[in-house]
Protein backbone atom coordinates (compact mmCIF):
# COMPACT_ATOMS: atom_id res chain seq x y z
CA UNK A 1 0.00 0.00 0.00
CA UNK A 2 1.36 3.13 -1.31
CA UNK A 3 2.04 5.51 2.07
CA UNK A 4 0.04 9.05 2.35
CA UNK A 5 1.77 11.91 3.43
CA UNK A 6 -0.30 14.32 5.38
CA UNK A 7 -0.71 17.85 3.35
CA UNK A 8 -1.77 19.95 6.00
CA UNK A 9 -0.36 21.19 9.16
CA UNK A 10 -3.84 21.16 10.60
CA UNK A 11 -3.58 16.97 10.01
CA UNK A 12 -1.07 16.64 12.12
CA UNK A 13 -2.31 17.42 15.38
CA UNK A 14 -1.00 20.51 16.66
CA UNK A 15 -2.37 23.29 19.30
CA UNK A 16 -4.43 25.85 18.07
CA UNK A 17 -1.65 28.89 19.30
CA UNK A 18 1.42 26.77 16.88
CA UNK A 19 -1.44 26.24 14.11
CA UNK A 20 -2.33 30.25 14.07
CA UNK A 21 1.63 31.03 13.48
CA UNK A 22 2.13 28.67 10.86
CA UNK A 23 -0.59 30.49 9.42
CA UNK A 24 0.82 33.68 10.16
CA UNK A 25 4.45 32.88 8.73
CA UNK A 26 2.17 31.25 5.60
CA UNK A 27 3.43 27.56 5.74
CA UNK A 28 0.30 25.90 5.06
CA UNK A 29 2.34 22.17 3.76
CA UNK A 30 4.74 20.24 5.78
CA UNK A 31 7.65 18.88 4.25
CA UNK A 32 8.36 15.36 4.58
CA UNK A 33 10.54 15.25 7.33
CA UNK A 34 8.34 17.17 8.69
CA UNK A 35 4.90 15.28 8.15
CA UNK A 36 7.13 11.90 9.36
CA UNK A 37 8.68 13.34 12.00
CA UNK A 38 6.28 15.09 13.86
CA UNK A 39 3.47 12.18 14.39
CA UNK A 40 6.32 10.14 15.75
CA UNK A 41 7.34 13.00 18.54
CA UNK A 42 3.76 13.67 19.07
CA UNK A 43 3.36 10.03 20.00
CA UNK A 44 5.71 10.79 23.32
CA UNK A 45 8.78 8.30 21.02
CA UNK A 46 12.34 9.08 20.60
CA UNK A 47 13.63 9.86 17.18
CA UNK A 48 16.13 9.33 14.28
CA UNK A 49 15.94 11.90 11.81
CA UNK A 50 18.02 11.45 8.29
CA UNK A 51 18.09 15.02 6.80
CA UNK A 52 19.92 17.47 5.35
CA UNK A 53 19.42 21.36 5.74
CA UNK A 54 17.13 22.75 4.11
CA UNK A 55 14.48 19.98 4.38
CA UNK A 56 12.61 21.82 7.11
CA UNK A 57 14.00 19.04 10.39
CA UNK A 58 14.44 22.28 12.20
CA UNK A 59 10.93 22.60 12.32
CA UNK A 60 10.01 18.92 12.70
CA UNK A 61 11.40 18.84 16.17
CA UNK A 62 10.54 22.61 16.85
CA UNK A 63 6.77 22.34 16.26
CA UNK A 64 6.13 18.93 18.44
CA UNK A 65 8.25 20.41 21.51
CA UNK A 66 6.21 23.51 21.88
CA UNK A 67 3.65 21.35 21.30
CA UNK A 68 4.70 19.43 24.40
CA UNK A 69 4.94 23.06 26.21
CA UNK A 70 1.69 24.32 25.45
CA UNK A 71 0.00 20.39 26.70
CA UNK A 72 2.54 19.64 30.04
CA UNK A 73 2.63 23.58 31.06
CA UNK A 74 4.94 24.14 34.92
CA UNK A 75 7.36 26.48 35.35
CA UNK A 76 11.36 25.48 35.17
CA UNK A 77 12.92 25.42 38.18
CA UNK A 78 16.39 27.82 38.74
CA UNK A 79 19.50 27.25 36.55
CA UNK A 80 17.19 24.88 34.56
CA UNK A 81 15.83 24.20 31.30
CA UNK A 82 13.13 21.91 30.39
CA UNK A 83 14.21 21.49 26.11
CA UNK A 84 18.16 21.32 25.29
CA UNK A 85 19.05 21.66 21.52
CA UNK A 86 22.63 21.12 20.90
CA UNK A 87 23.83 22.65 17.48
CA UNK A 88 27.57 22.84 15.92
CA UNK A 89 27.78 26.20 14.64
CA UNK A 90 26.69 29.89 16.09
CA UNK A 91 25.00 30.96 13.32
CA UNK A 92 22.85 27.39 13.69
CA UNK A 93 21.96 27.68 16.57
CA UNK A 94 20.92 31.18 16.37
CA UNK A 95 18.80 30.26 13.35
CA UNK A 96 16.91 27.32 15.32
CA UNK A 97 16.45 29.59 18.08
CA UNK A 98 14.61 32.07 15.68
CA UNK A 99 12.40 29.22 14.31
CA UNK A 100 11.32 28.23 17.67
CA UNK A 101 10.32 31.94 18.55
CA UNK A 102 8.46 32.19 15.00
CA UNK A 103 6.24 29.58 15.66
CA UNK A 104 5.69 29.78 19.39
CA UNK A 105 5.02 33.47 19.23
CA UNK A 106 1.44 32.79 20.77
CA UNK A 107 3.17 30.32 22.88
CA UNK A 108 5.26 32.71 24.03
CA UNK A 109 8.28 30.34 25.77
CA UNK A 110 11.19 31.64 27.29
CA UNK A 111 14.47 30.92 25.47
CA UNK A 112 17.93 31.31 25.99
CA UNK A 113 20.97 31.13 23.34
CA UNK A 114 24.52 29.75 24.65
CA UNK A 115 27.08 30.09 22.09
CA UNK A 116 30.71 31.19 22.38
CA UNK A 117 31.61 34.60 21.09
CA UNK A 118 29.56 36.33 23.89
CA UNK A 119 30.03 36.81 27.74
CA UNK A 120 29.80 33.89 30.09
CA UNK A 121 28.64 36.15 32.63
CA UNK A 122 25.69 37.17 30.71
CA UNK A 123 24.68 33.87 29.59
CA UNK A 124 24.38 32.73 32.93
CA UNK A 125 22.26 35.52 34.25
CA UNK A 126 20.06 34.49 31.18
CA UNK A 127 19.50 31.53 32.80
CA UNK A 128 19.26 32.12 36.54
CA UNK A 129 15.65 32.02 36.95
CA UNK A 130 15.47 29.10 34.25
CA UNK A 131 14.32 28.82 31.08
CA UNK A 132 12.18 26.28 28.71
CA UNK A 133 14.06 26.14 25.78
CA UNK A 134 18.03 26.80 25.79
CA UNK A 135 19.74 26.09 22.51
CA UNK A 136 23.72 25.76 22.67
CA UNK A 137 26.98 24.66 21.36
CA UNK A 138 28.59 21.94 23.05
CA UNK A 139 31.65 23.91 24.23
CA UNK A 140 29.86 26.84 25.87
CA UNK A 141 27.23 24.62 27.60
CA UNK A 142 30.12 22.68 28.92
CA UNK A 143 31.70 26.12 30.21
CA UNK A 144 28.09 26.95 32.02
CA UNK A 145 27.68 23.18 33.52
CA UNK A 146 31.35 24.09 34.81
CA UNK A 147 30.90 27.24 36.23
CA UNK A 148 27.46 26.14 37.69
CA UNK A 149 25.42 28.40 35.75
CA UNK A 150 23.17 25.69 34.37
CA UNK A 151 21.64 22.06 35.42
CA UNK A 152 20.69 19.46 33.30
CA UNK A 153 18.87 17.26 35.64
CA UNK A 154 15.93 19.02 34.46
CA UNK A 155 15.32 18.23 30.76
CA UNK A 156 12.46 16.71 29.28
CA UNK A 157 13.77 16.93 25.84
CA UNK A 158 16.98 16.38 24.21
CA UNK A 159 17.77 16.96 20.46
CA UNK A 160 21.08 16.69 18.66
CA UNK A 161 21.44 18.17 15.52
CA UNK A 162 23.73 17.80 12.93
CA UNK A 163 24.87 14.69 14.59
CA UNK A 164 27.77 14.03 12.12
CA UNK A 165 28.99 17.41 11.61
CA UNK A 166 29.26 17.31 15.54
CA UNK A 167 31.64 14.39 14.86
CA UNK A 168 33.58 16.07 12.07
CA UNK A 169 34.14 19.12 14.60
CA UNK A 170 35.71 16.78 17.30
CA UNK A 171 32.72 17.33 19.80
CA UNK A 172 31.95 13.99 20.19
CA UNK A 173 33.61 14.00 24.33
CA UNK A 174 31.46 17.08 24.89
CA UNK A 175 28.15 15.70 23.60
CA UNK A 176 28.84 12.19 25.96
CA UNK A 177 29.96 14.83 29.02
CA UNK A 178 26.32 16.87 28.24
CA UNK A 179 24.75 13.30 27.63
CA UNK A 180 26.10 11.87 31.02
CA UNK A 181 23.96 14.92 33.14
CA UNK A 182 20.56 14.36 31.84
CA UNK A 183 18.05 12.62 33.19
CA UNK A 184 17.57 8.99 32.75
CA UNK A 185 13.67 10.16 31.85
CA UNK A 186 13.73 12.12 29.08
CA UNK A 187 13.21 12.07 24.44
CA UNK A 188 16.03 11.66 22.38
CA UNK A 189 15.73 13.21 18.88
CA UNK A 190 18.55 12.85 16.75
CA UNK A 191 19.23 14.78 13.54
CA UNK A 192 21.87 13.63 11.37
CA UNK A 193 22.56 14.00 6.66
CA UNK A 194 24.30 10.83 7.28
CA UNK A 195 25.35 8.33 10.08
CA UNK A 196 28.67 7.53 10.88
CA UNK A 197 29.19 4.72 12.49
CA UNK A 198 30.24 7.09 15.64
CA UNK A 199 27.05 8.42 15.77
CA UNK A 200 25.36 5.62 15.47
CA UNK A 201 26.94 3.78 18.28
CA UNK A 202 25.91 6.63 20.00
CA UNK A 203 22.25 6.43 19.26
CA UNK A 204 21.80 3.06 19.92
CA UNK A 205 23.38 3.70 23.99
CA UNK A 206 21.07 6.47 24.32
CA UNK A 207 17.61 6.31 22.29
CA UNK A 208 15.09 4.05 23.54
CA UNK A 209 13.25 1.93 20.60
CA UNK A 210 13.74 5.04 18.31
CA UNK A 211 11.47 5.71 15.11
CA UNK A 212 13.27 6.32 11.93
CA UNK A 213 12.82 8.57 9.33
CA UNK A 214 15.08 9.57 6.52
CA UNK A 215 14.65 12.13 3.47
CA UNK A 216 16.90 13.50 0.72
CA UNK A 217 20.14 11.20 0.76
CA UNK A 218 23.31 13.27 1.71
CA UNK A 219 24.39 11.53 -1.88
CA UNK A 220 21.66 13.24 -3.34
CA UNK A 221 22.13 17.19 -4.94
CA UNK A 222 18.78 18.88 -5.19
CA UNK A 223 17.28 18.93 -9.15
CA UNK A 224 16.97 22.46 -9.48
CA UNK A 225 20.67 23.08 -9.16
CA UNK A 226 23.22 23.57 -12.00
CA UNK A 227 26.35 22.47 -11.68
CA UNK A 228 29.69 23.33 -13.49
CA UNK A 229 33.52 22.86 -13.10
CA UNK A 230 35.68 25.14 -14.12
CA UNK A 231 39.38 23.74 -14.80
CA UNK A 232 41.95 26.26 -13.92
CA UNK A 233 45.53 26.47 -12.15
CA UNK A 234 46.04 27.39 -8.73
CA UNK A 235 47.30 31.02 -9.59
CA UNK A 236 44.38 31.40 -12.08
CA UNK A 237 41.24 31.23 -9.27
CA UNK A 238 41.30 34.77 -8.24
CA UNK A 239 40.54 35.78 -11.48
CA UNK A 240 38.85 33.24 -12.43
CA UNK A 241 36.52 33.92 -9.83
CA UNK A 242 36.00 37.70 -10.06
CA UNK A 243 35.21 37.02 -13.94
CA UNK A 244 32.35 34.45 -12.54
CA UNK A 245 30.73 36.75 -10.00
CA UNK A 246 30.90 39.60 -12.67
CA UNK A 247 28.54 37.73 -14.55
CA UNK A 248 25.11 39.92 -15.00
CA UNK A 249 23.16 37.05 -13.95
CA UNK A 250 25.22 36.36 -9.95
CA UNK A 251 22.71 38.33 -7.85
CA UNK A 252 23.39 37.04 -4.50
CA UNK A 253 26.70 34.47 -3.91
CA UNK A 254 28.31 32.07 -1.80
CA UNK A 255 31.92 31.72 -1.96
CA UNK A 256 33.25 29.18 0.08
CA UNK A 257 36.76 28.64 0.88
CA UNK A 258 39.07 25.90 2.65
CA UNK A 259 40.90 27.81 5.40
CA UNK A 260 40.26 31.09 6.94
CA UNK A 261 43.34 33.25 6.18
CA UNK A 262 42.31 31.89 2.34
CA UNK A 263 38.60 33.78 2.94
CA UNK A 264 40.17 36.54 3.91
CA UNK A 265 42.50 36.58 0.71
CA UNK A 266 39.59 36.10 -1.39
CA UNK A 267 37.35 39.03 0.03
CA UNK A 268 40.59 41.54 -0.41
CA UNK A 269 41.16 40.61 -4.06
CA UNK A 270 37.46 40.71 -4.56
CA UNK A 271 36.88 44.56 -2.95
CA UNK A 272 39.95 45.44 -4.67
CA UNK A 273 38.19 44.34 -8.09
CA UNK A 274 35.20 46.42 -7.25
CA UNK A 275 33.09 43.65 -5.56
CA UNK A 276 31.60 44.00 -2.76
CA UNK A 277 32.20 41.27 -0.11
CA UNK A 278 32.61 40.04 3.54
CA UNK A 279 33.80 37.15 5.22
CA UNK A 280 32.37 34.90 7.52
CA UNK A 281 34.59 32.29 9.78
CA UNK A 282 36.09 31.58 12.93
CA UNK A 283 38.54 34.47 13.43
CA UNK A 284 36.26 37.09 13.33
CA UNK A 285 34.66 38.09 16.50
CA UNK A 286 30.28 36.95 17.01
CA UNK A 287 29.96 40.95 16.68
CA UNK A 288 31.31 40.79 13.08
CA UNK A 289 29.88 37.27 12.06
CA UNK A 290 26.46 38.70 12.43
CA UNK A 291 27.10 41.89 10.66
CA UNK A 292 28.15 40.14 7.73
CA UNK A 293 25.52 37.44 7.05
CA UNK A 294 22.65 40.24 8.05
CA UNK A 295 24.41 42.41 5.15
CA UNK A 296 24.49 39.36 3.11
CA UNK A 297 21.08 38.82 3.81
CA UNK A 298 19.68 41.92 3.15
CA UNK A 299 21.55 42.52 0.13
CA UNK A 300 23.63 45.25 1.01
CA UNK A 301 26.79 43.00 0.25
CA UNK A 302 26.51 40.44 -3.19
CA UNK A 303 29.29 37.88 -1.95
CA UNK A 304 29.86 36.13 0.97
CA UNK A 305 33.03 34.42 1.04
CA UNK A 306 32.64 31.82 4.29
CA UNK A 307 34.65 28.50 5.37
CA UNK A 308 32.65 25.12 5.77
CA UNK A 309 31.72 26.75 9.44
CA UNK A 310 28.51 28.38 7.23
CA UNK A 311 27.88 25.05 4.52
CA UNK A 312 25.05 24.05 6.97
CA UNK A 313 24.55 26.85 9.36
CA UNK A 314 23.18 29.61 7.19
CA UNK A 315 19.98 29.99 5.57
CA UNK A 316 19.83 32.83 3.44
CA UNK A 317 16.99 32.98 1.09
CA UNK A 318 17.95 34.32 -2.76
CA UNK A 319 21.04 33.03 -2.81
CA UNK A 320 21.35 32.50 -6.67
CA UNK A 321 24.93 30.91 -6.76
CA UNK A 322 27.41 28.55 -4.78
CA UNK A 323 30.99 28.85 -6.15
CA UNK A 324 33.66 26.51 -4.53
CA UNK A 325 36.88 28.22 -4.45
CA UNK A 326 38.05 25.83 -2.93
CA UNK A 327 37.18 22.04 -3.34
CA UNK A 328 36.18 19.86 -0.17
CA UNK A 329 38.23 17.19 0.64
CA UNK A 330 35.39 15.63 2.70
CA UNK A 331 32.64 14.88 -0.64
CA UNK A 332 29.38 15.18 1.45
CA UNK A 333 30.69 18.80 2.31
CA UNK A 334 30.13 19.69 -1.38
CA UNK A 335 26.44 18.55 -0.91
CA UNK A 336 25.76 20.50 1.90
CA UNK A 337 27.78 23.44 0.27
CA UNK A 338 26.10 23.55 -2.90
CA UNK A 339 21.98 23.32 -1.07
CA UNK A 340 22.76 27.03 0.01
CA UNK A 341 21.04 27.84 -3.60
CA UNK A 342 18.08 26.56 -5.18
CA UNK A 343 15.79 26.36 -1.75
CA UNK A 344 12.38 26.72 -1.22
CA UNK A 345 11.34 25.47 -5.43
CA UNK A 346 13.83 28.19 -6.88
CA UNK A 347 16.59 27.31 -8.94
CA UNK A 348 20.50 27.94 -8.38
CA UNK A 349 24.14 27.62 -10.19
CA UNK A 350 26.74 25.95 -8.28
CA UNK A 351 30.01 26.59 -9.79
CA UNK A 352 33.38 24.81 -8.76
CA UNK A 353 37.26 26.27 -9.70
CA UNK A 354 39.27 23.18 -9.89
CA UNK A 355 43.19 22.81 -10.13
CA UNK A 356 44.97 20.35 -10.85
CA UNK A 357 45.35 19.09 -7.35
CA UNK A 358 41.85 19.15 -6.86
CA UNK A 359 41.03 16.70 -9.34
CA UNK A 360 40.99 13.61 -7.11
CA UNK A 361 38.64 15.79 -4.81
CA UNK A 362 36.28 15.96 -7.59
CA UNK A 363 36.15 12.54 -8.61
CA UNK A 364 35.76 11.78 -5.06
CA UNK A 365 32.52 14.20 -5.42
CA UNK A 366 31.44 12.72 -8.38
CA UNK A 367 31.71 9.00 -7.29
CA UNK A 368 29.32 10.13 -4.31
CA UNK A 369 26.46 12.39 -6.20
CA UNK A 370 26.39 9.48 -8.94
CA UNK A 371 26.44 12.46 -11.89
CA UNK A 372 29.43 13.89 -14.33
CA UNK A 373 29.68 17.75 -13.19
CA UNK A 374 30.32 19.09 -17.00
CA UNK A 375 32.95 21.50 -17.22
CA UNK A 376 32.53 24.44 -18.78
CA UNK A 377 34.68 27.56 -20.61
CA UNK A 378 35.08 31.22 -19.72
CA UNK A 379 31.69 32.06 -20.98
CA UNK A 380 29.74 29.26 -19.27
CA UNK A 381 29.38 27.38 -22.18
CA UNK A 382 29.60 23.49 -22.12
CA UNK A 383 33.74 22.31 -23.37
CA UNK A 384 34.95 19.60 -25.06
CA UNK A 385 37.68 18.50 -22.30
CA UNK A 386 41.06 18.83 -23.95
CA UNK A 387 44.75 18.59 -22.54
CA UNK A 388 44.71 20.30 -19.26
CA UNK A 389 40.77 21.21 -19.10
CA UNK A 390 40.07 17.53 -18.87
CA UNK A 391 41.00 15.55 -16.27
CA UNK A 392 38.71 12.28 -17.33
CA UNK A 393 41.39 11.71 -20.03
CA UNK A 394 43.93 11.18 -18.22
CA UNK A 395 47.26 9.69 -20.12
CA UNK A 396 48.05 6.64 -19.14
CA UNK A 397 51.33 5.72 -17.20
CA UNK A 398 54.30 4.44 -18.30
CA UNK A 399 56.01 1.61 -16.26
CA UNK A 400 57.58 2.68 -13.12
CA UNK A 401 55.66 5.99 -13.24
CA UNK A 402 54.39 7.40 -10.24
CA UNK A 403 50.22 8.33 -10.43
CA UNK A 404 49.65 12.25 -10.86
CA UNK A 405 47.25 12.16 -8.50
CA UNK A 406 48.22 14.25 -5.51
CA UNK A 407 49.68 11.74 -3.14
CA UNK A 408 50.54 9.70 -5.21
CA UNK A 409 48.90 6.80 -6.31
CA UNK A 410 46.69 6.51 -2.94
CA UNK A 411 45.43 10.36 -3.96
CA UNK A 412 45.12 12.91 -1.48
CA UNK A 413 42.62 11.28 0.89
CA UNK A 414 44.83 8.63 2.28
CA UNK A 415 47.64 11.75 2.94
CA UNK A 416 48.43 11.73 6.92
CA UNK A 417 46.83 15.39 6.84
CA UNK A 418 43.74 14.26 4.99
CA UNK A 419 43.12 11.64 7.56
CA UNK A 420 41.12 12.94 10.18
CA UNK A 421 42.81 15.39 12.53
CA UNK A 422 42.74 19.59 11.83
CA UNK A 423 41.02 18.84 8.00
CA UNK A 424 38.15 16.67 8.69
CA UNK A 425 35.17 18.65 8.65
CA UNK A 426 35.14 22.18 10.24
CA UNK A 427 37.48 25.11 9.40
CA UNK A 428 40.94 23.89 7.85
CA UNK A 429 43.89 25.40 8.88
CA UNK A 430 46.76 26.93 7.07
CA UNK A 431 50.26 26.16 7.72
CA UNK A 432 51.00 28.30 11.11
CA UNK A 433 47.43 29.36 11.73
CA UNK A 434 46.49 30.23 14.94
CA UNK A 435 43.96 27.56 16.91
CA UNK A 436 40.52 28.67 18.60
CA UNK A 437 38.68 31.46 18.49
CA UNK A 438 37.26 31.88 21.56
CA UNK A 439 38.10 34.57 24.36
CA UNK A 440 39.90 33.37 27.44
CA UNK A 441 37.42 33.58 30.46
CA UNK A 442 37.21 32.23 34.12
CA UNK A 443 37.69 29.00 34.30
CA UNK A 444 38.86 28.19 30.73
CA UNK A 445 41.05 25.43 30.01
CA UNK A 446 42.97 25.39 26.99
CA UNK A 447 43.18 21.91 26.64
CA UNK A 448 39.45 21.44 26.48
CA UNK A 449 36.88 21.21 23.09
CA UNK A 450 35.52 24.80 24.11
CA UNK A 451 35.07 26.91 20.85
CA UNK A 452 32.26 25.94 18.61
CA UNK A 453 33.84 23.91 16.22
CA UNK A 454 37.38 25.41 16.14
CA UNK A 455 40.01 23.56 18.42
CA UNK A 456 42.43 25.00 21.05
CA UNK A 457 46.41 23.93 21.29
CA UNK A 458 46.61 20.29 22.75
CA UNK A 459 43.17 19.12 21.60
CA UNK A 460 42.62 15.93 20.36
CA UNK A 461 40.23 14.74 17.03
CA UNK A 462 38.14 12.05 17.17
CA UNK A 463 38.72 11.76 13.34
CA UNK A 464 42.45 10.75 14.20
CA UNK A 465 41.96 6.89 14.46
CA UNK A 466 44.94 5.85 12.70
CA UNK A 467 47.45 7.54 15.17
CA UNK A 468 49.24 9.16 11.45
CA UNK A 469 51.30 12.15 12.46
CA UNK A 470 50.15 16.20 12.22
CA UNK A 471 52.30 17.64 9.79
CA UNK A 472 51.70 20.07 6.40
CA UNK A 473 53.38 20.36 2.86
CA UNK A 474 56.42 22.03 1.88
CA UNK A 475 56.15 24.42 -1.08
CA UNK A 476 57.92 21.52 -2.68
CA UNK A 477 55.36 18.59 -2.13
CA UNK A 478 57.61 17.07 0.72
CA UNK A 479 55.81 16.20 4.44
CA UNK A 480 57.03 18.22 7.52
CA UNK A 481 55.85 16.30 10.51
CA UNK A 482 55.00 17.39 13.77
CA UNK A 483 55.37 15.88 17.30
CA UNK A 484 51.47 15.24 18.39
CA UNK A 485 50.10 17.87 20.48
CA UNK A 486 49.83 17.35 24.48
Amino acid sequence: MKERYLTSFAELGLAEPILQALKEANHSTPTPIQAQAVPQVLAGRDLIGIAQTGTGKTAAFALPILNHLVTERRRPERRSARVLVLSPTRELSGQILESFRLYGKHVRPSTALAIGGVPLGRQARALMNGIDILVATPGRLVDLVENDAVRLDQIEVFVLDEADQMLDMGFIHAIRAIVAKLPAKRRNLFFSATMPKEIEKLADQLLTNPARVAVTPVAKTADKIEQKVFFTDRAGKPDLLIEVLSDASVDRALVFSRTKHGADRVVKGLVTAGINAEAIHGNKSQPQRERALAAFREGKVKVLVATDIAARGIDVPGVSHVVNYDLPNIPESYVHRIGRTARAGADGIAISLCDGEERAFLRDIERLIKITIPSADRRGEPRRATGFNSPREEQPRRDGERSSRPGGARGPRNRPEYRGGENRGGEQRAAGEPRGERPRHEGHRPDAHRNDGHRHEGARHEGRRDGAPRGERRSDGSQKSFRPAR
